[in-house]
């Protein structure tokens, strides 16, 4: 048995910061983003929560594929940002869309998240312990950004994807994901918590609220580096598992991190641009959100046909990266 998705949804904050507004806070232009980045604006959450937007897309993606939420047996939220800790993100989505029956829990892998929550809700459906799931990445990280650091606010943005995954009859195949994680150079992409104990239990040190670490911070020279050697090879990997040749993809539908980046990427493998959509321009890196943000677009502006062979690549802070194969409902 394996899954299939269904159903795409995905929400924006309508507030909206263009690089004219961020070279208000630093020292950078329009065409300097655009040039290093692709990204030309970016929405940010301002009475949105990551919870909020997370349930937004997730009923979205529930009328997308005509099922209604009582038969939803599992969510999935992959998050980085989220605006609780306990209750889990998941649980707070079931409680606002009304999925009485969903067992819920969150998953943290940043730039990686969805693919990874994808892969852990189509185990869990190809053995025949859940029916339904809800798949949500969703992301505030506009919270974890220092507006003053340009290396970073240049590039992030806040939004939410989700995608609703059924299980299917065994005839259908299944395709097996390829992941891999890289712990010992996880300080190329790194935010601490602000909950910053000094040894004394119950006792927080009030001036670890204002260090910087707290926010996002980024080698930008290493990411880059990672990601554009590292994305082609996990994309031949998942390609070669599955006896998959490159003329059989469709799409190529990579985290939105950088237009040079997907540019690197498209290069390596030999592969027209055509085949690597792009929506950074809009949104920044909406880290987890992103890849189900741009399969939501793309089927709603009618771009997917059944049966086409898509491949979809996350990579990020871990450092971990990965790639699953999917065949469009």
């Amino acid at each position: 048995m394996t899954a299939t998705i269904c159903g795409t949804g995905s929400y924006i904050p309508s507030y909206t910061m263009d690089n004219n507004d961020i070279a208000r806070l630093v020292e950078t232009s329009d065409e300097w983003i655009r040039e290093r980045t692709g990204v030309a604006r970016r929405h940010i959450a301002k009475d949105e929560t990551t919870v909020s937007m997370a349930a937004e897309a997730a009923g979205r993606a529930l009328a997308d594929a005509g099922i209604p939420p009582e038969e939803v047996d599992l969510i999935l939220v992959s998050t980085i940002s989220s605006d609780v800790i306990l209750p889990c993100a998941a649980c707070e989505v079931q409680k606002e869309i009304g999925a009485l029956h969903a067992t819920c829990f969150d998953l943290s892998a940043a730039c990686t998240g969805f693919v990874l929550a994808y892969n852990t809700a189509l185990a869990y459906l190809s053995q025949g312990v859940y029916r339904t799931a809800l798949v949500i990445g969703s992301e505030s990280l506009s919270n974890l950004t220092n507006w003053k650091d340009r290396g970073t606010c240049i590039l992030f943005g806040d939004g939410a994807g989700a995608a609703v995954l059924r299980a299917v009859d065994p005839e259908k195949r299944a395709y097996l994901p390829v992941t891999h994680s890289d712990g010992s150079k996880g300080a190329a992409l790194s935010c601490k918590s602000r909950h910053d104990y000094n040894g004394l239990i119950g006792k927080i040190r009030p001036e670890a609220m204002l260090d910087e670490s707290h926010y996002m911070q980024m080698d930008g020279q290493a990411v880059f580096k990672f990601a554009v050697k590292r994305v082609p090879e996990v994309i031949g990997e998942v390609l070669k598992l599955n006896r998959l040749d490159t003329d059989e993809i469709a799409y190529y539908i990579l985290h939105q991190a950088n237009k040079r980046i997907v540019e690197a990427v498209a290069k390596r493998l030999n592969e027209p641009m055509e085949k690597f959509p792009m929506n950074l321009q809009e949104y920044g890196n909406t880290s987890s959100a992103s890849i189900p943000i741009l399969l939501d677009e793309m089927n709603r502006e009618g771009r997917l046909a059944a049966g086409q062979k898509l491949v979809l690549a996350g990579f990020g802070a871990g450092l971990t990266w990965g790639a699953a194969v999917i065949e469009w409902r």
